[in-house]
């Protein structure tokens, strides 16, 4: 088993190029160890160019955060006032069933009240006959 992980492993060194070429990564680069100046205002500049192209980037992603941000916060406000006018809504009913129960009850007051006062006297006459005092 040993062997043929080692030969597979031989044979996929034997097909990778010999020389592999050394890629390019931008990024920030330190520029003291250049000896000539050519070189050093070349790896500042890159490093200029880098750092430039960072900076629009980010900012081009952050302005988008900013404007989805400010897209939800417009449709947050209009469920708010919706959500606002269906609380007003519910609240003048439930303040109109109110006044109509009021004035419902009202009526029913009135016509109650001459009864209450004629059984007002008539409970005192009936107090004294329970005593059988009279």
């Amino acid at each position: 088993m040993a062997r043929i992980i080692y030969v597979a492993a031989a044979l996929l060194m034997a097909s990778l190029p010999a020389t592999v070429r050394a890629q390019d990564v931008p990024g920030i680069e330190i520029c003291t160890v250049e000896k000539t100046m050519e070189r050093r205002t070349s790896c500042l500049q890159s490093n200029v160019d880098f750092l430039q192209k960072t900076i629009n980037k980010l900012t081009t992603d952050h302005q988008q955060k900013i404007d989805a941000a400010n897209r939800q916060i417009e449709a947050l406000k209009g469920a708010v006032a919706g959500l606002q006018k269906v609380v007003s809504d519910m609240q003048a009913s439930q303040n109109k069933a109110a006044e109509d129960a009021k004035k419902a009850a009202a009526p029913a007051a009135k016509d109650a009240a001459p009864a209450a006062k004629d059984a007002a006297p008539a409970a005192k006459d009936a107090a004294p006959a329970k005593d059988g005092t009279k």
